[in-house]
């Protein structure tokens, strides 16, 4: 299985942000890294899976690790309320980061998905290493 670990940063929040990804099979390791200039972290750590889930296309299944409740939740307990309720929240608000939750909802229905949450900052290698590209990308477009 391909084993994913993803993160985003972002210097101000808004501000300039930057998205990571690093997928191992067992034996190949491959990092992706990007950033925008005006942007926010939770819109960081979203672009971060919908990079690597767009990457691993050839893939039935994956192993996500992020140490982001908020991707994780939205994925595995808010998303099917958001679409009943017309993207709108419990409290009747429209969800925020809609366009790019839409995006990884229409990935993640082509693959298996396994999430696995990882506690940020806590010496996780390929964690730790997402955390350092996702922050270089931004700080590049400061």
């Amino acid at each position: 299985m391909l084993k994913i670990w993803t993160d985003g940063s972002c210097l101000g929040n808004p501000g300039p942000g930057g998205w990571a990804f690093v997928a191992t099979d067992g034996t190949n390791v491959a990092e992706r890294c990007g950033g925008e200039a005006n942007t926010t972290n939770n819109r960081m750590e979203l672009m971060a899976v919908i990079r690597a889930l767009s990457a691993a296309h050839r893939h039935k299944s994956v192993e996500i690790h992020t140490d982001s409740q908020y991707v994780k939740n939205g994925m595995q307990s808010w998303l099917q309320n958001w679409k009943k309720k017309n993207w709108r929240t419990a409290d009747k608000k429209p969800v925020k980061n809609q366009d790019l939750w839409q995006q990884l909802d229409e990935l993640a229905s082509n693959i298996e998905i396994h999430w696995i949450w990882v506690k940020g900052h806590a010496g996780e290698e390929f964690n730790e290493r997402c955390d350092e590209l996702a922050r270089t990308s931004a700080e590049k477009l400061k």
